[in-house]
């Protein structure tokens, strides 16, 4: 799923584990879109902890 320009939230398994990446990508010399720098992976119970802490995200947003 695109967010940003170059930015995706990718969904994957990695030794059997399933993980959420949330990750800006570049375009190498050939044209191939790459993994960047930036970014964060979190695993299935980090994603669904953030998941349940989003309204107090949301409430911390608002007072700023």
């Amino acid at each position: 799923l695109q967010t940003g320009k170059m930015r995706y939230v990718r969904v994957s398994r990695f030794k059997g584990k399933v993980l959420v990446d949330i990750r800006e990508f570049c375009v190498d010399k050939e044209g191939d879109m790459k993994l960047g720098r930036k970014g964060i992976t979190l695993s299935a119970e980090q994603w669904n902890w953030l998941k349940e802490i989003i309204p107090h995200i949301d409430a911390a947003v608002k007072i700023f």
